[in-house]
């Protein structure tokens, strides 16, 4: 393990909220479906978008690759966990919303943690 452990805690932490909300049976619904679909598209992403940038916060260096990788096989774990709540099941596609949160959190790592490269 990289990174100095107290780096890590946030990623133990997130990863713990992200387990606790898909343990839930169910959410309640607002009453057009399209605003129900973009909650949670939104919340898929903001949720692996902290995700990622924890994970990269805490490998420090050439992080990119192994944060998406993790961020994105603990997606695929989550959508399995979610097949055997009750109310829930698994979602192709929310593994997109959820690589796009990824990306977006690294992206977000980039600019915060390193600014002087300029973001790129």
């Amino acid at each position: 393990m990289t990174g100095r452990p107290a780096r890590w805690l946030p990623v133990l932490a997130w990863m713990g909220l992200i387990f606790f909300l898909s343990s839930r049976p169910d959410f309640p619904k607002p009453p057009a479906r399209w605003l129900g679909d973009l909650l949670s598209i939104v919340a898929h992403i903001m949720l692996f978008a902290g995700l990622a940038f924890f994970l990269a916060r805490a490998l420090e260096e050439r992080p990119w690759p192994p944060a998406f990788a993790l961020t994105m096989l603990y997606a695929l774990g989550d959508e399995f966990h979610q097949s055997f709540v009750p109310g829930r099941c698994m979602d192709p596609v929310d593994l997109v919303w959820d690589g796009i949160g990824a990306m977006c959190g690294l992206i977000l790592w980039k600019r915060v943690i390193c600014p002087e490269s300029g973001g790129r």
